[in-house]
């Protein structure tokens, strides 16, 4: 059996290797990606993409895809270190459309498709990010949600509950603090809510079970396609950098290190189109591919992308280089959504060992 990407998937990861790298591909510096303040501009652009209803069912005015697309997608806005919203978006509008009812999806879905609106997971509490960890309770919701992405420029938060339970909070009814964050691409915040109005969207654990494995998923892709751009980037600057008169790739030590970097790579990318795939058939081993894709793919792409810093030499380490914003990029989403050892505990449980 032959598993690749469809004809129709390659071809949008084209066209956005081209959208995304004519902003932020080729020499440009950290001030290019790095916008701690979502761009209206960029945000207007990949609206006009229709990228949000990649999920939504035609009938609902979206394009009909599965979360394989959504990977391809992932993987290119992580290799351009993409400083937008989009897979949120894309998954938050799967959930409306999934779970919601005819008002929520009349409301959200018109917003969220054709009128920039934004939505932000705020899911995470002090005991963790699954959904078996999220403790709020009742249609007027108070309590705190940590490391929300972008929570200062959201319209709606998608807000886990008890149980599993998920519900959409709007914007004004919660209090936004910004946090240190180690990826300037996409800001976390900490969001406070004190009798905020909530409207169920689903007491379903098992919706909130395929949303939490479908953010790991893509968290995955992304941290890969981070990991590859600045192995391409090392592997671009072994080609023009020289030292005692010869260029550096021609060193055997240097050969060997971007080597290894590919072997790690390449075998992963499947495994992330895989988990996709089980996740799109509904397949049994699903949740457990899709933690341990989380764990993998993020764990060896912060290792890939160590490994390209120190190939650069001491301009790798500098702040005004890129190279530094996909190192942060790939640790970010290993430590988002829970740690690799969480998830490596979590595909052990899945599987019974």
């Amino acid at each position: 059996m032959r598993f690749d990407l469809t004809d129709e998937q390659k071809s949008l990861r084209d066209m956005l290797t081209e959208f995304f790298g004519e902003r932020f591909g080729g020499a440009q510096g950290v001030e290019a990606i790095a916008h701690t303040t979502l761009d209206a501009g960029l945000w207007s652009s990949v609206g006009e993409l229709g990228l949000a209803g990649a999920m939504v069912p035609e009938e609902d005015g979206g394009l009909g895809l599965d979360l394989l697309t959504a990977t391809v997608i992932a993987e290119v806005t992580g290799h351009y270190a993409v400083p937008a919203p989009v897979v949120p978006s894309i998954l938050a509008a799967w959930l409306i459309a999934t779970a919601g009812n005819d008002a929520q999806k009349g409301k959200w879905l018109p917003k969220l498709l054709g009128e920039g609106a934004q939505a932000a997971f705020a899911l995470a509490e002090d005991g963790g990010w699954a959904p078996a960890d999220w403790t709020l309770t009742g249609a007027s919701l108070s309590g705190t949600k940590l490391c929300v992405e972008r929570a200062d420029s959201a319209d709606l938060f998608i807000v886990g509950g008890k149980d599993g339970s998920l519900a959409i909070v709007e914007a004004g009814s919660a209090t936004v603090t910004p946090v240190d964050t180690l990826d300037r691409t996409r800001p976390l915040f900490t969001v406070t809510f004190e009798a905020a109005e909530a409207n169920m969207l689903t007491t379903d654990g098992t919706v909130a079970g395929r949303l939490f494995d479908a953010l790991c998923i893509t968290a995955a892709a992304d941290a890969l396609g981070a990991a590859c751009a600045i192995q391409a980037r090392a592997i671009d600057y072994a080609k023009e950098r020289k030292q005692y008169g010869q260029l550096i790739g021609s060193f055997q030590a240097l050969k060997h290190q971007l080597a290894d970097m590919s072997v790690e790579l390449e075998p992963a990318r499947p495994l992330a189109w895989y988990a996709a795939h089980a996740w799109d058939m509904g397949q049994d081993d699903a949740a457990r591919m899709a933690a341990l894709a989380k764990a993998h793919l993020t764990d060896i792409s912060v290792k890939v992308a160590r490994g390209a810093i120190e190939a650069h030499g001491g301009i790798g380490y500098t702040w005004e280089h890129p190279a530094h914003l996909f190192l942060k990029r790939a640790m970010a989403d290993r430590s988002l959504l829970g740690s690799v050892n969480v998830h490596r505990e979590r595909a052990a449980a899945l599987a019974s060992w």
